[in-house]
């Protein structure tokens, strides 16, 4: 568990020293490694540049980062001396996973995407369109599940509502983790289908592009859950299970269900489900990239994806301890949307199968096995 990966200096440049345990840098050290990449792009496409508007352009873009480069570190300057941070801008280990697996998502979906002859600015824009959406839907599914946590607080041993800018904050407090995947499905559905109305796109098709680098941001996003801690699993008796230390997400949780003493340094060993969660997206995503050679028309690899996931979802859920039964019953919240995507996905893939064989565009060239 890291839930801060290290802190940025805002009153210091060059400092290395770390901030109560916590890995810390000054913000001249992101300036210099902003640079460094300006000059790794220069150098990998220099061979490939010419004195023409396409350089001219590209000339043009860097002086522009250079200029707002040079304006934040008035702003930074600035801000550090208005408002002193002698515990420097946090970066938090989850939101940074999120980050990755954006930028990851977006690589290889853009690879593949050009075997289809679907431009790759096409899939950073949808990426962007899922990435917001995706976001707000799995918060809101949190604090529609979660509504205890988020607007009631304990006072004096007793349960009280949040009110005004506190309970605005305890709604929007991603850093404490907080987001559920299936609101993110909702959200980014619809967030999909109206972008493809939009710009005019096929959406199958476009699918089944983006349906396996989904999967590897996701796995960057589990990967996230176990720095923050959420997401645990339940009490694990094999040599991998994990402890986490008090005042973490589990550690709370188990004490306020009377399961962990408020004295004890850290959890009992529990089943590091984020890890596995993180092994099964890997997994899907191998699984549904390799069969996008060999689909037999377009939105097969999104049937894949759509039928397989609810599975390893709805097993792995067996050895979460986050949630609890609903409904009177022992499934979780997270294994009913499991049962209703499965029914769904095997009745998309029915209606597939009645469409005509014919009616996929075919590759270019095979997608691009990542090495």
């Amino acid at each position: 568990m890291l839930q801060t990966l290290l802190r940025i200096r805002l009153d210091d440049l060059w400092s290395t020293e770390p901030i109560d345990g916590t890995a810390a840098i000054g913000v001249g050290w992101l300036l210099v490694a902003w640079f460094v990449v300006g000059l790794m792009w220069v150098a990998w496409h220099w061979k490939s540049l010419s004195w023409n508007a396409d350089t001219r352009s590209a000339l043009s873009f860097w002086g522009v980062v250079a200029v707002f480069l040079g304006c934040a570190r008035v702003w930074l300057w600035f801000l550090s001396m208005a408002v002193p941070t002698p515990q420097g801008i946090p970066v938090y280990g989850y939101g940074f996973m999120l980050f990755l697996g954006f930028l990851a998502a977006g690589w290889t979906a853009g690879r593949r995407a050009e075997s289809v002859r679907i431009s790759r600015e096409v899939v950073w824009d949808v990426g962007m369109w899922l990435f917001v959406a995706g976001i707000i839907g799995a918060r809101l599914f949190y604090v529609i599940q979660y509504r205890d946590r988020v607007f009631l607080k304990q006072v004096d041993g007793e349960l009280v509502p949040r009110q005004g800018l506190e309970l605005v904050r305890a709604i929007v407090n991603l850093p404490d983790g907080g987001l559920v995947f299936y609101g993110s499905v909702i959200t980014g559905i619809l967030a999909f289908a109206l972008f493809c109305r939009v710009k005019q796109v096929n959406p199958l098709r476009l699918a089944d592009v983006i349906i396996p680098s989904a999967f590897i941001g996701l796995a960057f996003g589990r990967v996230g859950c176990f720095l923050n801690g959420c997401c645990y699993g339940d009490r694990c008796e094999l040599p991998w299970g994990v402890e986490f230390p008090q005042g973490s997400v589990p550690f709370q949780v188990l004490v306020d269900r009377g399961f962990l003493s408020v004295d004890a340094a850290a959890t009992f060993a529990l089943h590091p489900t984020q890890l596995y969660s993180t092994l099964n997206a890997l997994i899907l995503a191998l699984l549904t990239h390799a069969y996008f050679r060999y689909r037999h028309r377009d939105g097969a690899v999104l049937a894949v994806g759509w039928i397989a996931y609810p599975i390893t979802r709805f097993v792995i859920e067996y050895l979460r301890g986050d949630e609890l039964g609903r409904f009177g019953t022992t499934l979780t919240i997270s294994q009913w949307m499991s049962l209703a995507l499965f029914a769904s996905g095997l009745a998309f893939a029915a209606w597939l199968n009645t469409r005509p064989r014919g009616e996929v565009f075919p590759a270019l060239a095979p997608p691009p096995r990542f090495t």
